[in-house]
């Protein structure tokens, strides 16, 4: 009955992906969240975006920052036996511009060189100016 619930409920969040992707030129994602299941919905709306032909710009804060910096790891899970950090990944490799927020690397206490390839530090006029455009949704995690 839980398998059912879950399959269920990832059914309703795709077809909302599909719903409001059509409609837009992209989808602006904000992931602050530390919770593992809740990174890879963020990671597989994402990627159900990006087959659709549309745009992805995420922006990774707080704990979420963990995902972008070279040798972190996190949970591999079911059912897609992938990892948050293996679909970011696969996310950018598909297109998506990642970044993560100012903050995060100086209260870290990191330094740029530790991000994976591909991510850079968000500019908050950049991300302010994606999340007033109309042309994109938003999703907050």
């Amino acid at each position: 009955m839980k398998k059912l619930l879950v399959a269920f409920l990832a059914g309703i969040f795709l077809i909302g992906a599909n719903l409001f992707a059509n409609d837009t030129k992209g989808l602006n994602v904000i992931l602050t969240s530390k919770d593992a299941q809740t990174q890879q919905m963020a990671m597989v709306l994402s990627m159900m975006t990006l087959k659709q032909g549309k745009e992805v710009k995420m922006t990774l804060c707080s704990s979420a920052g963990d995902l972008a910096v070279k040798g972190k790891k996190s949970v591999v899970l079911k059912p897609m036996d992938k990892s948050p950090k293996m679909m970011l990944k696969a996310i950018m490799k598909k297109g998506a511009q990642i970044q993560v927020c100012p903050l995060y690397l100086p209260n870290a206490n990191l330094k740029e060189d530790v991000l994976l390839d591909g991510i850079t530090v968000a500019k908050p006029p950049k991300v302010a100016a994606s999340l007033l455009d109309s042309n994109y949704s938003t999703l907050s995690y």
